[in-house]
């Protein structure tokens, strides 16, 4: 069922036209001038608008052009007594979904012409998720710590090599993996993920090489494990470091030979995959405790590539944010939410200690909260480092700005201009902050 808008100036019609959707299940809503209509649908959101042509004040045409200037996914249609082929055109020109000679036949009339309408709007939808979950997001945004990266990734995809990256929980290690997979000689074939740290040992090993039926309790059919399914493509392994050292020796015998069994069969199964393998642990401490297998993490760590944390690619903290929230507009609803200046400032001065995850989470939460069209600071809540884990509240703007100048003048070595460059602002601001905040 959809939310539609009726417009029309003669109350039968509306009336009409409003009850006949109601008895279908639909959520109507009245309105009897092309100004109050475009009223309510910037203050609500409409799947289909309904509108006469000719009214008093704004006609149908003028409140059609302006929806599909603003809110292009609604469908629109345009019901009138005064219609000619020459109107006819220009409504569909302008993006109306059909143009319906009154008198209407009857209520039928009314709901097909809606099932008709909402159900081309569920189809675009469709293709537009299909889309947007098609595209992979975007591994850099040209921050200068990202630079080697990006490089090394694009040079390694091309070959067979086996990838490990490094990093800290949220860097974005699944993002580069598809990456290297997106622009391999495998691109075409299967991307398979599965995360260790999420599944039990049993469920791990039977997730990563299924089962035959009876090989245990509950398995009461044959399963083909992530490993076989991804022949062909690129199988990626995150947070390998949570893996116990029995099914690390079955791993690395897939790695080297290629083959592996089934749990509970016998039967070996050749599989042709690229291994792209991460965590956020220290492995070669593990291989110190006994914890990790050396002999893996050399099979493994052919290619190691270290994904720097956001707090120390700043750089690319604004256009992440907003493609972020580009996202996260399409969950809500709420496409003419936008960020502040000030805002922003704060995200790029953040900590940032969960990576782009805690990004994620802190802008979902201050679209939930912000009640207008923009994300203020006062929406923002952000954990300094010192805080996180504590009672205390979130730094002020200025506290969390001043510690990333005194960073990046750290990282520079006092060096103004790079500190500037880092921060991604002119050397003229960084000398004004400097001496705002009495950095010596």
């Amino acid at each position: 069922m959809g939310r539609i808008l009726v417009v029309d100036d003669e109350e039968g019609v509306r009336t009409f036209v409003a009850e006949s959707l109601e008895r279908k299940g639909h959520v109507v809503v009245q309105a009897a001038d092309g100004e109050s209509a475009l009223g309510l649908a910037r203050g609500s959101s409409f799947d289909l608008v309904l509108t006469d042509l000719r009214m008093p004040g704004m006609g149908g045409m003028q409140l059609l052009q302006t929806l599909r200037a603003e809110q292009p996914e609604v469908e629109v249609v345009v019901l009138t007594a005064h219609g000619n082929v020459t109107t006819a055109v220009e409504a569909m020109r302008e993006g109306a979904f059909d143009f319906v000679q009154k008198p209407i036949s009857g209520p039928a009339e009314v709901r097909l012409l809606a099932d008709r309408a909402l159900e081309r709007r569920s189809l675009k939808a469709l293709v537009e998720t299909s889309q947007r979950d098609s595209q992979s997001p975007t591994l850099s945004y040209g921050d200068p710590a990202m630079n080697t990266v990006v490089d090394a990734l694009g040079k390694v995809a091309t070959t067979e090599a086996t990838v490990l990256l490094v990093g800290e929980s949220g860097t974005g290690k699944e993002v580069a993996a598809r990456a290297v997979h997106d622009q391999s000689p495998r691109a075409s074939g299967p991307f398979v993920v599965v995360n260790c740290a999420t599944l039990s040992e049993n469920l791990l090993e039977s997730e990563l090489f299924g089962h035959e039926k009876g090989a245990f309790t509950g398995a009461n059919a044959r399963k083909r494990g992530r490993v076989e399914l991804a022949h062909g493509g690129s199988f990626f392994l995150d947070e390998m470091g949570e893996m116990k050292l029995e099914l690390q020796a079955k791993l690395l015998r897939v790695i080297q030979e290629r083959v592996f069994e089934r749990v509970g069969g016998t039967r070996a199964i050749e599989v042709d995959v690229r291994w792209i393998a991460a965590t956020n642990r220290d492995l070669r401490a593990m291989i110190d405790e006994g914890s990790f297998r050396e002999d893996l993490y050399h099979r493994i760590a052919v290619f190691p590539v270290s994904l720097p944390p956001l707090r120390e690619r700043r750089s690319d903290i604004p256009p992440l944010a907003e493609a972020l929230l580009s996202r996260i507009r399409i969950d809500l609803k709420r496409p003419r939410l936008n960020l502040t200046s000030d805002a922003l400032a704060l995200l790029r001065a953040a900590p940032w200690r969960g990576n782009v995850r805690e990004l994620r989470n802190v802008l979902e939460r201050a679209a939930i909260l912000s009640d207008g069209e923009t994300i203020d600071v006062p929406e923002l809540h952000i954990e300094s480092a010192e805080t996180q884990g504590s009672t205390h509240g979130p730094e002020t703007l200025q506290d969390l700005e001043r510690r990333a100048i005194e960073q990046a003048l750290a990282r520079a070595d006092g060096s103004r201009k790079e500190a500037a460059a880092q921060l991604g602002i002119g050397l003229r601001t960084l000398y004004d902050k400097l001496k705002r905040y009495n950095i010596s």
